[in-house]
């Protein structure tokens, strides 16, 4: 495997490298890096916002977009979560403690945490879809007086596809803040809802005018969302959402996740409803 080296980037087109502090496996399938730039100064110098992503590389496998899910203002550490899908997951997958890979960005838009000040914040999120917004959860609980009440919602396939079940029984016990899990194929020990994130809206506290949704995950699930809310009275201005599309450079040169006229690395990931909600009822594009 070659090395990376700190060579000046040239807006973004440069991998920085990173070490692997920590290697965490949250299930059989989904794993965390928590990383850290062997540069000093490009350690200091890094900064993101939560919602945007850093390509990370792999020299001789690949490079792949990948959420930030720490606090932007930890400085210390910048946690990556992942799911071994593919050729370069499944790699990453192989490292451990000690290990390089080069990072470039952060890239995209990221969640609009302004608008979100001093309203209520309701978070709906599919499968691993809670990786891109974990940095939102800990911003608004480090920032409590800022925000209104919080209402977190995940769904998962699988009752054993939840990572992270101590963090949402420990944001449960949060004052102001909810917390309501879905499992499609529950368990005989899954205490919480068997169906689908949108069953839950029932048992949200939704107030139009007042509630500002941020949506992660299959994007299938967000537009059945989307429809159900906005028959809830959601304004459509309300409701912001976190595309997945297929992101190979970050810089919207290659043209592979371009959506209609818009390029999800550049003007997303993060995209408010009424900017994409043409393209989502189209196939193809």
């Amino acid at each position: 495997m070659h090395a990376i080296d700190n060579a000046p980037d040239t807006a973004g087109l440069v991998p920085l490298a990173a070490e692997i502090i920590q290697f965490i496996q949250e299930t059989p399938s989904i794993f965390t890096l928590r990383l850290r730039f062997t540069d000093p100064a490009a350690h200091a110098a890094y900064r993101f916002a939560p919602g945007q992503f850093n390509m990370l590389y792999l020299p001789g496998v690949g490079e792949v977009p990948i959420s930030i899910v720490s606090d932007p203002q930890d400085e210390h550490l910048y946690d990556h979560t992942i799911r071994a899908v593919g050729r370069v997951t499944h790699a990453l997958a192989n490292l451990r403690e000690g290990s390089r890979i080069g990072v470039r960005g952060p890239f995209g838009r990221g969640w609009p945490l302004t608008e979100a000040q001093g309203r209520d914040v309701v978070i709906v999120t599919g499968g691993l879809g809670c990786a891109p917004v974990v940095s939102v959860i800990n911003y608004i609980l480090k920032r409590r007086a800022q925000f209104g009440h919080l209402t977190i919602m995940q769904g998962v396939r699988h009752a054993d596809d939840l990572i992270w079940r101590e963090r949402y029984e420990a944001w449960a016990e949060l004052p102001d803040t909810q917390v309501l899990l879905a499992a499609s194929d529950g368990s005989p020990i899954w205490p919480w809802h068997v169906g689908h994130v949108p069953d839950l809206f029932d048992q949200a506290r939704l107030t139009p005018g007042v509630s500002l949704v941020m949506m992660c995950g299959p994007e299938g699930m967000m537009r059945a969302a989307s429809g159900d809310l906005i028959a809830r009275g959601i304004p459509e201005r309300d409701l912001w959402m976190s595309m997945e599309r297929n992101m190979h450079c970050g810089m919207g040169l290659c043209g592979h996740c371009q959506m209609g006229p818009k390029f999800v690395c550049q003007d997303g990931p993060v995209f408010n409803y009424p900017e994409i909600k043409a393209l989502l009822a189209r196939k193809g594009v």
